[in-house]
């Protein structure tokens, strides 16, 4: 996609995407982070951080797709397959940051717990901005280019042993 609109998305477009991305998944991920809190009194926490990244993960993939990377409507099955992937690094991260911080503090409060939650979070969302933008969102990448293969040796070497008849005569028996 060779257009100005293509060209925009290429250059300052990624500093438009990363803002609408840290709005959409900041705000996403500021919900997840009192979703776990909250969740937590009820379920270990591991399995509250792994609920809550579950849905979150479904909801801000869907608002990526419409209004973070430009896609203008629903992510498809494969985009919400390759987001989960990186929301699983994600929940490996922030339950490496906050199962470390438990082993370092005997009982952190509420508020520590959600600083080291959250900028678990603004760290693997970092991460994650340049995956879904390069890879589950990419745009302008044409599937011909991809799926092109030279010609096989032999359809060449044939093209260049035959060779145009130039007598009029064989010209008009040719056609």
């Amino acid at each position: 996609m060779d257009t100005a609109q293509g060209r925009g998305w290429a250059a300052g477009g990624a500093v438009t995407a990363f803002v609408r991305f840290a709005i959409c998944g900041g705000g996403v991920g500021l919900a997840s982070g009192f979703a776990v809190a909250a969740l937590d009194r009820r379920l270990p926490w591991v399995l509250a951080n792994a609920l809550v990244t579950v849905v979150s993960t479904l909801l801000a993939t869907e608002l990526h797709a419409r209004f973070t990377f430009g896609a203008g409507g629903r992510a498809t099955r494969r985009q919400h397959a390759q987001s989960a992937g990186s929301a699983a690094a994600g929940y490996a991260v922030t339950c490496l940051a906050v199962l470390a911080l438990r082993s370092l503090v005997a009982a952190p409060g509420a508020a520590l717990e959600q600083v080291v939650y959250l900028s678990a979070s603004a760290l693997t969302g970092t991460a994650r901005f340049a995956v879904l933008r390069l890879v589950v969102f990419a745009r302008g990448r044409s599937r011909a280019t991809t799926t092109t293969r030279p010609l096989p040796p032999t359809a060449t070497a044939t093209a260049t042993r035959t060779s145009a008849p130039t007598d009029p005569a064989a010209l008009c028996r040719a056609a």
